[in-house]
Parts: structure tokens; sequence; C-alpha cells
């Protein structure tokens, strides 16, 4: 006669039984737990910052990739812009766009402030009189008509050196006089870096260093103080302060010069 299992199982069973049980249950959640926890640590660790750029090195390596050379031009001051959009339209002309391959005018951004007015900023050229242009003259074939494409060009006076036989720039001289100037690359990370104020502050805070300004003032100068308590007296300007539009002067008081600051639109020229 069969006998029933259940029966048969004591409470010390039971217990056994539970005991195994939780035990599993413990084992399946420890993965789960230890898959959480890995998933937090990977979103807790902070992602990695974008490597810095140096401009100049970027520079560098673009420009020593480019076919050809370059030479530098003499033209026309005033006319650099027009000479270098005229050899590339000859280039295509002449059908030698293959060995003239960029004509460029390396250019600045300048803040002009006269009379305490901050003006707007203006474009120009950054060496007046001089075109650079990157071409191949090293087929004999094509290098007189080459060359003769770019001297003919109209208000071009002649090549830098000699006239009739170009030389050609090294690699570090294209990149000094083409390459972002120190001032270039200040006014890029300043705007890289620009901040929020704390909310008690007073707003957005720009770094203004490596942008080049004009002024109306020089060092040395004498002017007239035309506001404050130093008004109608004669003073001399120390030193120019374009970011904040300040001038630091020398007024001469009881035979003294008595240093003071002022804003450019409390002066005026003699």
């Amino acid at each position: 006669m069969s006998e029933d299992v259940s029966s048969q199982t004591t409470p010390d069973d039971v217990e056994a039984l539970t005991s195994l049980a939780t035990d599993d249950a413990g084992d399946a959640v420890e993965p789960v737990e230890a898959a959480q926890a890995d998933a937090t640590d990977e979103a807790a660790a902070p992602a990695e910052e974008a490597p810095v750029v140096d401009p100049l090195a970027e520079f560098r390596r673009q420009m020593s990739a480019l076919p050809g050379q370059w030479y530098v031009l003499h033209t026309y001051s005033g006319y650099e812009r027009r000479v270098a959009a005229d050899i590339m339209a000859r280039a295509e002309n002449f059908e030698v766009e293959d060995y003239i391959f960029d004509a460029t005018v390396p250019m600045e951004t300048v803040i002009e402030i006269k009379n305490g007015n901050k003006k707007k900023e203006v474009s120009r050229v950054r060496i007046p009189g001089y075109v650079f242009v990157r071409m191949d003259l090293d087929d004999p074939e094509t290098s007189d008509k080459v060359w003769r494409t770019i001297k003919d060009t109209p208000a071009v006076t002649g090549f830098v050196g000699d006239r009739y036989n170009p030389v050609p720039l090294t690699f570090e001289e294209a990149v000094a006089q083409l390459g972002p100037t120190p001032e270039e690359i200040a006014a890029k990370e300043a705007a890289a870096a620009e901040v929020t104020a704390p909310e008690s502050g007073s707003g957005t805070q720009i770094a203004t260093g490596g942008q080049v300004f004009e002024v109306a003032f020089e060092v040395g100068e004498s002017v007239i103080v035309t506001d404050g308590p130093f008004e109608s007296l004669p003073a001399t300007i120390a030193e120019i302060l374009p970011e904040t539009q300040k001038l630091q002067v020398l007024i001469s008081l009881f035979g003294r010069d008595t240093p003071a600051e002022l804003s450019f639109n409390q002066v005026a020229k003699i």
C-alpha cells in the first residue's frame, strides 16, 4: 500500500525547505542588485571632457596638407581683396586653375572707439599692400604662364623678393603671416570662457582680453578735462585702458602731477 508522502513531512523538513527557498531567492536577487549598482556607478561617472584644440597647431596641420607654396605680392594699398578675387578669376580664364590654388588677404577685426563712443566691430586688412598666393611654379611647362597670369593682374606691382624669380615663403613664414594672431587666439578663448555670474551678480560676464581696439587718444597726449571735479584742467594721458574705456591721466595741481582715472568721454583733445 502506498504511503502519503505529505503525511511523512516533519516540521524540521518544512523549516529546511523554507530556508532553502529563501537562499535561492537571495541568490537570484544579488545579480540584479549588482547590475543596478553598476548602472548607477556608470551614470554617476563624469563625462569625459572634449579635448582642447590648439588653434595654431590645428592651423599648422591644415596648412601642411595643402598643395603648392605660398608667395607674396605687392599691391596698391586698398586693392588687396579685389586683387585676390581677380587672380582667382584670371586663373580660371587662362586655364591655370590647377596651378593657382588660392589668393588670400589676412584680415583682422578691430573695435574703433572715438571720443568715448564705442563703434561697431570693423574688419580690415591685417597687412596693407600685400596679397598671399598659393600656387605651383615647379612645372617648367606652365610656370611662365602662371607667373604672367599673376604679374599682369591689375593693381599688382610685383612679387616680394626677386620680381622675376619669385621665392616662396618657408612653411614657418607662411604660418606666421597667415595663421591666427595671439590676439585672435585670446579673443576666441575669451569667448569660449564666457561665464554666467551668480544670481546676485549683474548678469553675464565676458572676458575682453585679446580684442584689438582703436582709440582716438595716445599716451603722452595733452587733453582737457571736460567733466568731473577736475573740469577745465589740462591733463596728460599716462595710460589707455580700452577694455573699460578709461584713461589714466596726470593732472597738474599745485605744481605736482596728480594721477586720476577718467572715462573717454570726460576729456577732449586740445
